[in-house]
């Protein structure tokens, strides 16, 4: 783990995985002072109230923090709603070396974490998927991706907020809105979410 400065009143941890990096970003949740705490694949930004020691508090707690077992929460949960009929789910399951059913099973069989968000706003990059859905990213990445559009990239899952270019393979789509300016919290998901996909049939 590593500390950069970010400016005076800013401070990025650089981590060594995925794992610390929710970790940290649990052990300095809700420390006073703090105005931004924005969490990345690999680090976490800290953003103190100037003219505070909140940095150096973040400091202490990390020095004192047993990053393996991070402090615990209650998560909300959020069960999403998903048509399985994604233009990738048939590419996908002959990748898996499954059928198109059994990556649905595995798909709606698994609790999901926000780690983090990202890439647009709303978007949120879900850990927890089975190691048997994990592929890469499509070659050639689509110039419109539909708002909804449930995909897999890599470790995680996720939903596409709104219509926009996108490489994730799709499984199908949901029509919970997921980002919406005018509500009083816009992005549905936030990091620490627990998130479940429930098929529509």
């Amino acid at each position: 783990m590593r500390w950069l400065p970010y400016g005076p009143e800013a401070a990025l941890i650089e981590c060594d995985s995925l794992s610390q990096m929710s970790a940290v970003r649990a052990a300095v949740a809700g420390l006073p002072d703090l105005l931004e705490v924005v969490p990345g694949a690999r680090s976490v930004l800290v953003v103190a109230r100037p003219r505070t020691d909140a940095l150096g508090d973040v400091r202490r707690v990390l020095e004192s923090a047993d990053l393996a077992n991070p402090p615990g929460t209650e998560p909300r949960e959020i069960v999403l709603e998903v048509s399985y009929d994604g233009e990738d789910l048939a590419l996908v399951a002959e990748t898996a070396g499954i059928t198109t059913a059994e990556v649905v099973q595995l798909h709606t069989g698994a609790e999901y974490t926000v780690a983090f968000t990202g890439f647009a706003p709303g978007f949120a990059y879900l850990t927890g998927l089975p190691d048997v859905l994990q592929q890469s990213r499509l070659d050639s990445p689509r110039t419109r991706v539909p708002a909804g559009s449930v995909g897999i990239a890599g470790e995680f899952t996720g939903v596409y907020p709104r219509s926009s270019p996108g490489g994730w393979r799709l499984l199908g789509h949901t029509e919970t809105v997921l980002f919406d300016p005018r509500a009083e919290r816009p992005a549905l998901l936030a990091p620490g979410d627990r998130v479940r996909f429930r098929s529509r049939g």
